[in-house]
């Protein structure tokens, strides 16, 4: 297949599944958690539900005018992070190289190991243990694991072998590709690059001149390359707090001193989780209501306030011009990753 096989996990129908599997009488029945009320957003919808249209991030209104006898449940985080880490601990039966990218997906490393029979053991182990199922991609790299996994849903088993990539590839919409979301769509359909084989046909030179290195990770994933590292310490989550004012101001000051109440929380519930921070970002609602973000990586992660407050004050005073009163500031920690070095200051620009 390749020098590398990696594996791509993605649970059917996540929250959906667990409240079916839960309360039987909710079987084949439209399920959609979240959204309950108008302002609502739908969460996950059972595939019963997704027959009249309802996805994931859809208003609750609008699910409602699809669907209006569907079933809405509420969001019960908790129980489904419970069931994420039984699933997990299935996981690390089968490898030590485990990267979770969200509550109901993971990539695993299994390399010099029999791929095809680990796969089957963990769609074995979850559907007897847990009563759930899981969609399961295999091949060379990340980018066509989590393509795998996506062909053939609900319980579906697909392996991408090196010979039939550029093939399978071609036809696709950008959308397939790793990172190509609303925004890189329109700018690709701008330059008459609708689908993967336009990519696969056009100057990589041109690309890498408008998108600069996106360009070229685009180009090399059009052939289905794919070089990232399955990063099994990187923590797909992050923490924050921001507030609005009650009046627009525009007092700096005002604003570094919330940085540093916030840096002070931040670090406190850090430590308390065992967590080091990489990314930090401000930001900015101004009065307008229009939002900037920026950011800043740390080369060596932290969890000292001191540090994450003096980045922070760095990233508002160097990045923001300030040039209108401000109506809200955040700041957001992320790329939140296991301690392994000591800290130090050591930061990328962004």
């Amino acid at each position: 297949m390749g020098d590398r096989a990696i594996i791509h996990v993605d649970m059917d129908a996540f929250y959906a599944s667990i409240e079916q599997r839960d309360n039987p009488s909710l079987r084949g029945k439209p399920v959609i958690i979240g959204g309950a009320s108008d302002r609502g957003v739908v969460c996950t919808a059972s595939y019963e539900a997704r027959r009249y249209g309802i996805h994931s991030a859809m208003p609750g209104k609008l699910a409602k005018r699809l669907c209006p006898d569907g079933i809405y449940l509420p969001v019960n985080m908790k129980k489904y992070k419970e069931t994420s880490k039984e699933i997990h601990n299935i996981f690390r039966r089968y490898s030590s190289i485990i990267e979770s990218i969200s509550i109901d997906e993971a990539f695993l490393d299994v390399t010099d190991k029999d791929y095809i029979m680990i796969a089957k053991n963990i769609k074995r182990d979850i559907k007897n243990e847990l009563e759930l199922t899981a969609s399961v991609g295999i091949s060379m790299n990340k980018l066509l694991a989590k393509l795998a996994s996506d062909i053939e849903k609900p319980d579906g088993f697909t392996v991408i072998k090196k010979g039939e990539v550029i093939q399978l590839l071609k036809p696709l919409p950008v959308t397939k590709l790793w990172g190509v979301g609303p925004k890189m769509e329109r700018e690709l359909n701008k330059l008459g690059i609708y689908y993967i084989e336009d990519i696969q046909n056009y100057d990589v030179n041109v690309l890498i001149s408008l998108f600069g290195k996106r360009g070229k990770e685009l180009y090399d994933f059009s052939f289905g390359l794919d070089y990232r590292p399955i990063e099994d310490h990187i923590l797909n989550q992050s923490i924050g707090e921001e507030e609005t004012f009650h009046e627009d101001i525009r007092d700096v000051n005002i604003l570094i001193d919330k940085l540093k109440l916030y840096s002070i929380n931040l670090s406190n519930k850090l430590i308390k989780k065992g967590y080091l921070v990489k990314t930090i970002t401000v930001k900015i609602k101004y009065d307008d209501f229009s939002i900037e973000t920026r950011s800043m990586t740390l080369n060596i992660p932290t969890n000292d306030h001191i540090t994450i407050f003096s980045t922070s004050k760095h990233i508002l005073l160097s990045k923001f011009k300030m040039e209108k009163k401000v109506r809200l500031i955040g700041l957001t920690l992320s790329n939140l990753i296991y301690p392994e070095d000591p800290i130090q200051l050591s930061m990328k620009m962004e």
